[in-house]
């Protein structure tokens, strides 16, 4: 405890460091707000059967996406998630699209040209999700006797235009954070409306296992258990790494080596960290835009991927998860780079030659790896469905795991990292004694 207030009181020394966290606490009060602010037109207590809606399902995970505002009819009702699936188009279209191949080569300028894309596809994704959503209001609306003038009229319009604006300025929001705050303001911004569901979560599944007869509370105390576990379970998936030995030359006389020191290439068992999680997690919620983000009267598959306690939908999640894994650590990790860079400063790995062996050995490696790492992802994101199985409440299973819990332990160790970053910069210690050092997304692709 005392370790602790001792870092609170160096935070508080560092003014650059203080700034950064009233200025993230300010933005994200400012999210909080607009997701209460009702559309114009829409009465507040006609919301009774959306939130009903939203109680459960894939929609229960989309409004936690979007930290309530969704069941709120709020400003906010589309969220971060439409931006998210851009990106996910443009880092695609990298892959396959040589214009977009060049654009990342040319560095920040390129950067720069990809994220203006990713805001237009993300306006037009949005001009198509706005009315789907009003239909769906309007159709939860009529069960409480309220009805919506849902066509080619100024309400759509006015509505829909604000829903767009609203997602948009929720992105410059995640971008301020980002840049003048701590954190990757997107994934910060997905953290808060995760963590502003848990209280009540928790709350729910205390109160019904107390009215269980017969060892309620001993269940709830066993719960808590799991859950602690597997959350340090995902911390050490986060933090994993394999060393890769490597021998740097002092001095180089013809063919020969003189001297030297070994050191180690850390290598992420799960390199790509959250984001194969928050991109698969995207794509399965195109079936809700498809659909209207109605189920009603839809074919089976859509029924069948708006569940996500579904034997169908946590196959398909948990292969969209491996296969991200494997694309996104292809990204990041770049064997042939690593290799040169390696030979730049005569180094090179014991007993593999230098150059193109090099890298096809950290090629080899790093897909040795990433298969296990992709799996336990993988595994951790369907162990919600697990917990409903034994009887877990459906918001309260949503923190056993998937994609609520792995944002979260990601998020926060990423921002404390930063954090810790500052304080050992201004040469003060750091959240753990003895040397004990934070391993946060490093290398990662952040939002």
């Amino acid at each position: 405890m005392r370790k602790f207030i001792e870092t609170i009181q160096n935070i508080w020394k560092i003014e650059d460091l203080r700034n950064r966290l009233l200025t993230t606490i300010l933005f994200v009060l400012i999210y909080r707000f607009g997701s209460f602010i009702v559309l114009p037109g829409i009465d507040p207590t006609a919301l009774t059967a959306l939130k009903g809606q939203t109680a459960g399902g894939l929609m229960a995970l989309l409004d936690m996406f979007s930290g309530g505002a969704f069941s709120n009819a709020s400003v906010f009702a589309l969220g971060i998630m439409p931006y998210i699936s851009a990106s996910i188009v443009v880092q695609l279209l990298t892959i396959a699209v040589p214009y977009f191949q060049k654009m990342q080569k040319e560095g920040e300028s390129g950067r720069q040209k990809m994220n203006q894309i990713t805001r237009y596809l993300t306006v037009a994704i949005l001009l198509f999700q706005g009315p789907s959503y009003l239909v769906n209001l309007s159709v939860q609306m009529a069960q409480a006797g309220q009805s919506l003038a849902i066509g080619m009229n100024w309400f759509t319009i006015s509505s829909t235009i604000i829903l767009c604006a609203g997602s948009m300025f929720v992105m410059w929001l995640g971008e301020r954070i980002t840049d003048r705050g701590v954190g990757n303001g997107i994934s910060f911004i997905i953290l808060i409306g995760i963590i502003a569901r848990f209280p009540g979560a928790l709350v729910q599944e205390f109160s019904s296992r107390l009215n269980d007869v017969g060892g309620g509370l001993v269940v709830f105390v066993a719960e808590i258990i799991i859950l602690l576990l597997v959350f340090a379970f995902a911390i050490l998936l986060v933090q994993g790494t394999r060393k890769l030995p490597v021998q740097y030359a002092k001095r180089v006389m013809g063919n020969k080596q003189y001297g030297g020191v070994r050191q180690y290439i850390p290598l992420k068992v799960n390199a790509a960290n959250v984001m194969p999680i928050i991109f698969a997690q995207a794509i399965m919620f195109i079936p809700i835009a498809l659909a209207g983000f109605r189920a009603d009267g839809s074919s089976w598959w859509v029924r069948t991927f708006m569940d996500n306690n579904s034997f169908g939908y946590n196959v398909v999640f948990a292969i969209l998860i491996i296969a991200f894994t494997y694309f996104y650590t292809a990204i990041i990790i770049n064997p042939v780079q690593m290799a040169e860079n390696l030979k730049l400063n005569n180094g090179f790995i014991p007993g593999v030659k230098p150059g193109k062996k090099t890298a096809e050995y950290i090629d080899t490696i790093m897909s040795r790896i990433t298969l296990p790492g992709s799996i336990l992802l993988a595994i951790i994101a369907v162990l919600p469905a697990f917990a409903r199985l034994f009887g877990v409440s459906m918001s309260f299973a949503q923190f056993f795991g998937g994609t609520s819990l792995l944002i979260m332990v990601g998020v926060i160790l990423d921002t404390l990292q930063q954090i810790e970053s500052h304080l050992l910069m201004r040469h003060y210690d750091g959240f753990f004694e003895g040397g004990m050092r934070i391993k946060g997304r490093s290398g990662a692709m952040a939002y």
